[in-house]
């Protein structure tokens, strides 16, 4: 049995706004009808009305919603007509309401008309109507409304509390608008208003928890080149651009399907309902033809691939982590293929991104603990078979993985922000250990015999790598000239002024510098020369072969002649066999290094190679 109206009404107003003020502590957008039909009954049985009704304006559909009703109608029309009414078709007391700024009451004496389309529609003879405005920052933000069929008068300490009431409802709105828009803000990115990681990640958990068991794809999708836009249009347009892109993404997809950004170029599409690689494919390649079109900006016509990532995960026993990366991953392996690629995740990838993450999380204990190693390789002179340096090289067993590819921990080095790190502990490494070997041999390893040290491009664009070296040397005993440090083309020319800054910070100290990897097609002439450098190392991969094919010759005897033309020394990699140490020798490139001489050896290893008798590398002719 519910409550009788007895149990329920306030006995007096003060009562009644008392009751309301506690009846909307607490009320969140789950619980605001609830609560604020509890409010309307109140109202109705203490007034003495037939009606009430609270109503929110949507000042961006320019209308008037219903919140709540009471007594609630027994048959409620789909589509409610009194839902959401325009406020440019509302007939008058509606239209009114609109900016209504306070309260307006309406007796069966005031308005023939009105009474007449109240008899028209209703078939009741006379109605009262009083209607309470809910204002908010100095705008009308919604009605309470009350109706009484025949005459209702409202008196001064009515309308007084009326007045109070539709305050607490107005704070009430208020409070949960600003708790919409948090949670907005929490859930979607600000720049595009799709929504963010936090909101994907939820989308995801749900989607793989929700029946029916089977395959959901979702497509990770990385704007190819999107630091060359911005650089070149600048930070406001890169963010116009972004907006645009997401327009692309959002119109290739389905009705259903959920567009997200994660930040920066990055957007994940998570499809509905099952599907699987082919469907992902499928909307994949949509989105490559939307992204086809030139986008215009200003002046500008831009036109960017984009290179896409698919993960195929079986609901409900995959796990979100693991999906999103899987997707992360086979995106990456499309940019390594060169962008504007569609990758879909495979078990292999699986093993690689295992294999990955064991390195990331040991590989910060390994330099701090010194499980690290670093090999040195012999750099001979061809004619004599002598070493004139070492290349210090790193080296890894992990405890549980063995060998680990340099490549691979070197990546993970710069993905992680170790690479300065690491590049310091290397640097230290290799000159304490010249240092040992002079004092130790002196007779071998003399005062021109130079450790050759790789840096990343991390280390060649950090601002204080000059004064790291240069007391790195005075740690050790040692001058620039005994350091070659080598930095790959790419580094060199990624950010070009930056980079020769340091370049010749490093020529001050009396440091030589290489060009690594010389060949692989970074570099051009004009930028070589203008580069403080002394050697250019020779690709392994036109050197293995030299001798053999034509082309290999053809490469090399360019960078040999365009060494000579800038007074640059040479270094040829990867001599592996007698032919290529004599074809370099005959082109006039006559220092190398490679498998022919020795592998990369531990230190005492290299001092007993070095210290045993040497051998021209290519024999003279009898």
């Amino acid at each position: 049995m519910g409550p009788t109206k007895s149990e329920i009404a306030p006995t007096n107003l003060d009562e009644l706004v008392t009751r309301v003020a506690t009846t909307l502590m607490g009320v969140d957008s789950t619980t605001l009808r609830t609560a604020a039909e509890a409010v309307l009954r109140v109202l109705v049985e203490y007034f003495e009305v037939d009606l009430s009704f609270l109503r929110f304006h949507d000042t961006a559909r320019r209308a008037t919603v219903l919140v709540a009703e009471w007594p609630p109608r027994e048959v409620v029309p789909d589509p409610d007509p009194l839902g959401v009414i325009s406020f440019e078709s509302a007939d008058p007391a509606f239209a009114a309401s609109e900016h209504l700024a306070d309260i307006l009451i309406i007796r069966p004496s005031d308005s023939a008309a009105y009474q007449e389309r109240v008899k028209e529609g209703s078939g009741v003879e006379e109605t009262s109507v009083a209607t309470v405005p809910l204002r908010s920052g100095g705008s009308t933000t919604g009605t309470l409304g009350f109706i009484k069929y025949g005459d209702r008068g409202w008196n001064a300490d009515e309308t007084r509390a009326l007045r109070t009431i539709a305050t607490l409802i107005a704070q009430m709105q208020a409070r949960l608008l600003a708790e919409d828009q948090l949670r907005h803000i929490a859930h979607h990115d600000e720049l595009t208003g799709l929504p963010n990681r936090r909101a994907l990640l939820a989308h995801l958990q749900a989607t793989l928890t929700s029946p029916p068991p089977g395959p959901r794809a979702l497509l990770f999708i990385d704007v190819d080149r999107l630091k060359a836009t911005n650089d070149f249009l600048g930070h406001d347009a890169g963010d116009r651009f972004i907006i645009a892109v997401a327009e692309r993404i959002r119109s290739a997809v389905g009705v259903g399907d959920m567009v997200a950004r994660l930040g920066g170029d990055e957007f994940v599409v998570a499809l509905a309902g099952l599907a699987d690689e082919a469907q992902a494919a499928t909307v994949a390649a949509r989105v490559q033809r939307a992204m086809a079109e030139p986008i215009r900006l200003g002046g500008q016509s831009l036109r960017r691939t984009v290179s896409v990532g698919i993960a195929v995960a079986q609901a409900p026993t995959a796990e979100v982590g693991v999906w999103l990366r899987s997707a992360d991953q086979a995106v990456l392996t499309a940019k390594d293929h060169g962008g504007n690629e569609v990758v879909t995740f495979t078990s292999e990838m699986r093993v690689r991104e295992e294999v990955r993450v064991a390195v990331e999380m040991s590989l910060l204990s390994a330099i701090r603990d010194g499980t690290l190693a670093i090999h040195y390789q012999p750099v001979v002179d061809l004619r004599t078979g002598t070493a004139t340096g070492v290349e210090a090289l790193l080296r890894w067993y992990h405890p549980t993985l063995g060998p680990v590819s340099p490549e691979l921990f070197v990546g993970v080095a710069e993905a992680t922000n170790l690479a300065g790190e690491l590049g310091r502990w290397v640097l230290d490494g290799a000159c304490r250990q010249l240092a040992a070997w002079r004092r130790e041999r002196p007779d071998v390893i003399g005062g021109n015999f130079t450790m050759a040290v790789n840096i990343s491009p991390v280390q060649l664009l950090a601002v204080d790598f000059v004064d790291t070296v240069a007391e790195v040397l005075a740690r050790h005993g040692l001058t620039g000239r005994d350091l070659v440090l080598e930095v790959t083309e790419h580094a060199v020319v990624g950010d070009a002024d930056a980079a020769s800054a340091t370049l010749r910070g490093l020529r001050r100290l009396g440091v030589c510098v290489a060009i690594d990897d010389f060949g692989t097609g970074y570099s051009s002439l004009a930028q070589l020369k203008a580069l403080p450098v002394m050697i250019l190392k020779i690709d392994r991969g036109f050197v293995q072969d030299l001798g053999r094919t034509a082309e290999d010759l053809s490469i090399v005897r360019s960078i040999v002649g365009l060494a000579q033309s800038f007074g640059l020394d040479l270094i040829a990699e990867g001599v592996e066999t007698e032919l290529a140490a004599e074809t370099l020798l005959g082109m006039g490139c006559t220092t190398a290094q490679g498998y022919l001489f020795s592998r990369p050896l531990p230190a005492e290893g290299l001092l007993n190679w070095v210290s045993a008798p040497a051998a021209p590398a290519v024999p003279s002719p009898r």
